[in-house]
């Protein structure tokens, strides 16, 4: 009995040195001493002395642990890592990690991530956020738009010109207005919420394309040529990659040129030159956003060199160029209709072109250097454009449902207050607050200098599908006013544009699959990298500190996940106290378990857990979850803790807990090795699975916030345009839901008194009449109701059209009145 009470009690102190991440050679005596003693007994002190100090060594001395331990680990780890190509090494070269490291860590440090500065907006931004992107939403009209012109308006064109939004993210001193790049995303979340259309040919320009690339890696001469041109408009560009044959395998581009010598005559001068180095370049792109009315064309394509007119090498890599689009040889001018949006966009080709080689980005010395560039400038861009376009979904779907909810009754009641249409407008609420939090934390991160290739990857997979789920939410709760297309309808332009988002810049099933975790593991994990490089390097020393560190840190998260699992995460110190501190703890908890799960994976599939897609993105969820409740927590914080947010905050938490929680159930059910799985579960889930998603009283606290005027609502719709107009279908909606509300008190007293026999009119409007005769109703009350019923009526009207589809007549409509 003694023996045992002994290993236990040196088991409770060897796990908890693991949890508190002890010092190597402290962890290392307690263990040894507790197998030697277990081996040995308390009699034989000699013998349980040597062999603890026989561990120690071989533990803690590190020619000897290279020699014993991490030498042998070192040849098979050389033989069972997978060969990284070029393509995969330069996409984990490439941008910067950042908090998502510390979501590796299994212990984040919250202090660091409220330190990161609130994202905020400059004077300079503010006015034009204010004035211009004003402005521009007030002169779109999104049917007109996208049943009419298929295209902007001329005006909205050359305003979009003229107001330098094509050149927000290009420094001063080419013209630019050099805005942060929270200040971009602003931008295009506002204009988003008036039309997609617009909102694309604003954001790409300013995202992956020419402007992008020249500002990084461009010579000083195509910088002080281009960039000008570019933020006045006077250049539209495009960015070529995608092609027929390579999507989401944008490595495995077939256009190609080769390094030669030939003529061209220079359209921007008219100027013929011959013998001149450069290269013949044949190609077909689709999909290219604004290329049918671009004038320059970014291009990538592989470069070959078989005469080596550069170098030694016959195959440079892919290679990035600049190309007006009046050149010999290129086509351009088709395109595409993708879903309902109709913001420009198509295909370009050509077959034996010349160009020369200083057309190249960078100019000779970045020949071959394309993926890399393209790489870096991608985690910029897929923070920035398409998760800005969700949130707008976003604030859009949480302002338009919440007030058509409070208007728009049945069974003598606002269709908010049914449960289902709560439950509904929740989940709106809720993810609109997680997609606005997700960027928020991501633009800091930008605005900080980093380019975080992991978190663009989480914010482009995961605000794309919210998107999806509030749009798909708030057409169900709108019902057959979303149904029907018109200039009333302010959801269908956007439902229908859904397959856009989740397709271009990665598609989603492809982000979620393979990249999130195929670049996190790899690039956040405070190890593998290391590991990798030492063996591809063939260091064995480097190697052994990183093995053992790794070791010991697979440990401490084990012992971390289990006694967090036990003990509900309470020895965790959260840096808040009040509502969120075990939202804090919690995060703590899953964070260890998850880089458990991790490290676990990695060792018992090896390269195998490349392949395995399912598990991949389960490690992934798990990840992308922690980053969105954090993010989420980071918003709370920076917006100084409202109690009003409260309910917001804690929905937008607990679901990403809740959906990390159901990731790691899915990896343990799925994982190959049973048993494996079975003794990770004990671990991870010692007492189940513990955590809930959000309650249904504090949906409804959402919903009801979403329903009326306050200032939850003020802040999680900020930055959407709200037009003022009673005659705009947006517009409209703030105006009933005002008139409604202050007259859902006689609304009742009149339903009351038709029941108890006092009216008698059939009509509604009759017996409104009636109730002021009777005296029922004040002159002013009478007034009230009638013109909120007047507004509610234009709310939830819906357009119709003549048999062959011409343009409604709005008045047809407004004579029926009953």
């Amino acid at each position: 009995m003694t023996v045992l009470i002994t290993l236990a009690v040196i088991l409770v102190v060897v796990t908890m040195l693991a949890y508190w991440r002890a010092p190597l050679w402290l962890s290392s005596l307690f263990a040894a001493g507790g197998v030697a003693y277990a081996v040995f007994g308390c009699g034989a002190h000699w013998a349980w002395l040597a062999a603890t100090l026989l561990v120690l060594a071989v533990l803690n001395l590190k020619p000897l642990r290279r020699a014993v331990l991490t030498g042998p680990i070192f040849q098979v780890f050389k033989k069972i890592t997978p060969p990284m190509s070029q393509t995969e090494q330069e996409a984990v070269d490439a941008g910067t990690v950042w908090w998502d490291r510390d979501l590796f860590s299994g212990k984040p440090d919250f202090d660091r991530l409220h330190s990161f500065p609130a994202p905020t907006l400059s004077p300079e931004e503010e006015a034009f956020l204010n004035g211009p992107t004003e402005v521009l939403c007030s002169m779109l009209d999104d049917w007109k738009i996208t049943t009419e012109s298929k295209d902007l308006p001329p005006e909205v064109w050359q305003y979009i010109k003229d107001q330098g939004f094509l050149g927000m993210i290009i420094k001063r001193q080419y013209g630019g207005k050099e805005f942060s790049n929270y200040a971009h995303a602003r931008v295009v979340t506002k204009i988003a919420t008036r039309s997609g259309s617009a909102a694309v040919t604003v954001m790409v320009p300013n995202s992956l394309g020419p402007g992008e690339l020249l500002q990084h890696y461009g010579t000083e001469a195509q910088k002080d040529y281009f960039l000008p041109r570019l933020a006045k408009g006077v250049e539209v560009p495009c960015f070529a990659l995608t092609s027929p044959e390579a999507g989401s395998d944008a490595g495995g581009i077939p256009d190609f040129g080769v390094v030669t010598r030939g003529s061209y005559v220079d359209p921007r001068t008219g100027e013929r030159h011959d013998n001149v180095l450069g290269i013949k370049l044949s190609w077909e792109k689709r999909y290219i956003t604004l290329g049918p009315v671009a004038t320059i064309l970014g291009m990538a394509f592989k470069l070959y060199d078989p005469d080596h007119l550069l170098g030694q090498k016959d195959e440079i890599g892919i290679t990035c160029a600049l190309i007006p689009t009046n050149h010999e040889g290129v086509n351009i001018g088709r395109r595409h209709y993708p879903g309902t949006a109709v913001f420009m966009n198509g295909p370009n080709w050509g077959k034996d072109v010349f160009i020369p080689l200083d057309w190249v980005i960078g100019g000779a010395s970045y020949v071959g250097q394309g993926w890399r560039m393209l790489v870096e400038c991608l985690s910029v861009g897929r923070c920035i454009s398409l998760p800005a376009m969700s949130v707008a979904s976003g604030k859009l779907a949480a302002y338009t449902t919440g007030a058509y909810a409070r208007i728009r009754n049945q069974f003598g009641l606002a269709i908010g207050r049914f449960e289902g249409v709560d439950e509904a407008l929740a989940r709106i609420g809720g993810h609109a607050y997680q997609m606005d939090a997700a960027q928020r934390l991501a633009l800091t991160g930008l605005d900080m200098g980093e380019k975080p290739s992991v978190l663009s990857g989480i914010l482009k997979y995961h605000n794309t599908e919210r998107m999806r789920s509030v749009i798909n939410d708030a057409m169900d709760v709108h019902a057959g006013k979303a149904v029907c297309v018109g200039p009333r309808n302010y959801l269908a332009s956007g439902y229908g544009a859904i397959p856009v988002a989740i397709t271009v810049e990665g598609a989603n099933i492809l982000t979620r699959s393979m990249i999130i975790y195929g670049q996190g593991a790899i690039r956040c994990h405070p190890f593998v990298l290391k590991e990798m490089r030492a063996a591809m390097a063939n260091d064995a020393v480097t190697f052994d500190d990183a093995v053992i560190g790794h070791i010991g840190f697979t440990l401490s998260n084990k012992a971390r996940s289990f006694v967090m699992g036990l003990t509900g995460a309470r020895l965790v110190s959260a840096p808040k106290s009040g509502p969120t501190a075990q939202n804090y703890r919690d995060i703590v908890r899953l964070s260890s378990a998850f880089a458990f799960l991790s490290d676990m994976g990695m060792a018992t599939l090896g390269g195998s857990l490349k392949f395995r897609e399912k598990l991949s993105a389960r490690l992934g969820d798990m990840l992308s979850n922690l980053y969105i409740a954090t993010a989420a927590l980071k918003k709370f914080h920076d917006d100084g803790e409202p109690k009003e947010d409260r309910p917001l905050v804690r929905w937008a938490v607990e679901s990403a807990l809740y959906d990390c929680q159901e990731a790691m159930n899915g990896f343990l059910n799925n994982h190959p090795n049973r048993f494996l799985a079975w003794c990770m579960r004990r671990v991870v889930f010692p007492l189940g699975m513990t955590l809930k998603g959000p309650a249904d009283r504090v949906g409804t606290r959402i919903a009801r916030a979403l329903m009326e005027p306050s200032a939850s609502r003020d802040r999680l719709v900020q930055y959407m345009y709200l037009p003022k107009e009673e005659s705009d279908p947006i517009g409209v909606l703030e105006h009933a839901l005002k008139a409604v509300i202050d007259t859902e008190g006689l609304e009742s007293k009149l339903r009351r008194a038709q029941r108890e026999g006092q009216l008698k009119a059939i009509t509604a409007r009759e017996r409104l009449q009636e109730a002021r005769g009777k005296g029922l109703l004040t002159d002013a009350e009478f007034a009230a109701v009638e013109r909120a019923r007047q507004l509610k009526r234009e709310v939830i009207m819906v357009d119709d059209f003549d048999g062959h589809l011409q343009n409604p007549d709005p008045d047809a409509i407004r004579r029926v009145v009953i």
